[in-house]
């Protein structure tokens, strides 16, 4: 069960992009833990509806909506579903697709679309749709989960690479617009998490990164003192897998 002992994000509204399953569940879980009502989103309603069933199981708090982040409509009917609540306090930014196994000039350019809608111009309508909820209470912290892919060459993704760079870039530039409003926008890079988002072989699942660790970095994030922010994480595990 969850205590009350710990709960450092009591009254706060998070919504976690991606939230069904991977990183995005584990951060929704955490940040329920913390005490803040968390909305997760995505397009698989099962796996939504599965992660916010195993969160309210635990005393937490957490409503699954359907979203294409694609879709600048569905995003604003997202925006207009939470704000009946209140202002979004915490914006994680996780949802992401990869297109990996061969190289640039042989990509399907559908494929390079689908990446690069949904890993960047899909942050850009959450921030549009609702960084001005954020602005006008004159606080909030957006965290946007990027990738190593997004520092390092990646033979094979460079889709996927390009999209986080892009990500990367997005950032550090809306980290500038919006700090004048006590909005903290961090980026959080990791290296290759145990999920199912790529090709993982001849790595040690043991000795990857986990989702939890993604997310022990977000409640760091999140729960720092206000007076300063942290612009950039790069996450790498302990041991090479």
């Amino acid at each position: 069960m969850i205590s009350g002992s710990n709960k450092r994000l009591e009254g706060k509204i998070a919504l976690v992009t991606g939230g069904g399953r991977g990183i995005g569940a584990a951060i929704a879980n955490m940040l329920a833990r913390l005490g803040a009502a968390v909305f997760i989103c995505g397009r698989n309603q099962s796996d939504l509806e599965t992660t916010a069933h195993t969160i309210a199981s635990a005393g937490g708090r957490c409503e699954a909506v359907p979203c294409d982040l694609n879709d600048l409509k569905s995003v604003e009917q997202l925006a207009g579903v939470i704000q009946k609540r209140g202002p979004v306090d915490i914006l994680v930014n996780n949802a992401g697709i990869g297109a990996f196994g061969g190289p640039l000039h042989a990509l399907d350019p559908a494929a390079w679309d689908k990446v690069l809608n949904t890993n960047l111009r899909g942050v850009f309508y959450t921030v549009r749709a609702f960084a001005p909820m954020m602005i006008e209470k004159r606080s909030g912290d957006i965290i946007n989960i990027s990738s190593l892919a997004g520092k390092n060459p990646l033979p094979s993704g460079a889709a996927y690479a390009a999209s986080k760079w892009g990500l990367n870039g997005l950032s550090y530039s809306i980290a500038e617009e919006l700090r004048q409003h006590n909005i903290r926008v961090t980026v959080l890079c990791p290296g290759s998490v145990n999920t199912d988002l790529s090709p993982h072989e001849g790595k040690d699942p043991e000795r990857m990164l986990q989702p939890e660790d993604v997310a022990h970095v977000v409640e760091m994030l999140v729960t720092q003192e206000p007076r300063s922010f942290v612009s950039e994480v790069l996450i790498r595990p302990t041991q090479k897998p």
